[in-house]
């Protein structure tokens, strides 16, 4: 049996981290071209389906698994009345100090029951911590819901409230001061309502609370984090031994605790890596689905069905096609997905 020399392997595990940032480097020239490359087509398919009704309704409802399971009939209804456009744009995207991998999503609606907002962005940054994590931050994002029609029953007015309450606290003029995060009742009063909803499904709407599946990560600490990490990098580069980090202090509290839409990552990931770039695929899907639907069902009982349901919602319904019984108060049925 080989015996190996212990610096000779700590040697080879430097130069594989050294290999490694370098498909990471890779990864990230990808997306960066990836980017240039779509963006007239994106812009293309934009004027294309500005002219569709319901377009980003029916594709919303086409969605895999990983998102349908978030999206409860009242969002369907709310997504087929009034979800007008849908946009991604990677902000950062020439920003040295930002990562391509940030992203921002746009939705726009029209005039409605549910809230005053005509746009509902939400920014996602790729962020690195201190101590060693990487991943997607955001912040809460204010939907100025109208009165009794909040689908998130306060949730995210809630982590609104407390994202306000901790800038404040994080404010140079209260940076002496003994109150803890833990300690404001806007913490207690989100942690009491995430804890009272968790029996219940919560709106797709909740996703716009998300922060981090992780901890809050400021520009300020992943630049100096990435910083760290550069330099780190260049003394391995020269074969220099690199001492290992000092380690930092976890959060004091469970920040699970106060986090609206703990996946908010990975379903923010989905719709911009999947949903986003395949969007004509999905709405392919709901009109072949639909083709079928309509092969077994009788003409006679087809044009009863659309004589009785003038004031339904039904997102297929929507654009001329599978009109469905329910009754006006009911939410849009979800149509069967192709196995």
């Amino acid at each position: 049996m080989t015996e190996h020399n212990p610096e000779e392997v700590l040697a080879r595990f430097e130069e594989l981290s050294v290999l490694e940032s370098e498909f990471e480097d890779a990864e990230l020239e990808l997306i960066r071209k990836s980017t240039a490359l779509h963006a007239p087509l994106y812009k293309k398919r934009a004027a294309l389906i500005s002219k569709i009704p319901h377009f980003w309704a029916l594709v919303f409802e086409q969605a895999p698994p990983e998102i349908d399971n978030f999206i409860q009939p009242s969002d369907s209804k709310l997504f087929a009345e009034c979800l007008q456009t849908f946009d991604v744009t990677r902000f950062e995207i020439d920003d040295p100090k930002g990562s391509p991998r940030s992203f921002s999503f746009k939705f726009g609606f029209s005039d409605n029951q549910y809230f005053e907002d005509k746009v509902l962005e939400k920014k996602f940054w790729y962020r690195r911590s201190l101590d060693g994590w990487q991943g997607l931050v955001s912040e809460p994002v204010n939907i100025h819901w109208k009165k009794g029609q909040d689908l998130t029953d306060g949730l995210t007015s809630a982590a609104y409230k407390l994202h306000q309450a901790k800038q404040k606290l994080a404010e140079p003029a209260n940076g002496d001061a003994k109150t803890k995060e833990t300690d404001l009742p806007e913490y207690k009063a989100l942690a009491a309502k995430i804890e009272e909803s968790e029996e219940t499904s919560n709106s797709f709407f909740a996703f716009f609370s998300y922060i981090s599946s992780w901890k809050s990560v400021s520009a300020e600490e992943s630049e100096k984090a990435s910083k760290l990490e550069a330099d780190r990098l260049e003394k391995k580069k020269r074969g220099e031994k690199v001492e290992d980090d000092e380690p930092v202090d976890e959060p004091e509290y469970d920040w699970q605790e106060t986090e609206v839409f703990p996946s908010g990552d990975e379903l923010a990931t989905i719709i911009a890596e999947d949903i986003w770039p395949s969007a004509i695929k999905y709405y392919s899907h709901a009109h072949e689905a639909d083709d079928e639907d309509l092969s077994d069902i009788d003409v006679e009982d087809m044009d009863e069905d659309e004589d009785d349901s003038d004031d339904e919602i039904d997102i297929r319904g929507l654009v001329g096609k599978g009109k469905a019984k329910a009754s006006s108060d009911s939410p849009p049925p979800k149509k069967q997905r192709k196995a």
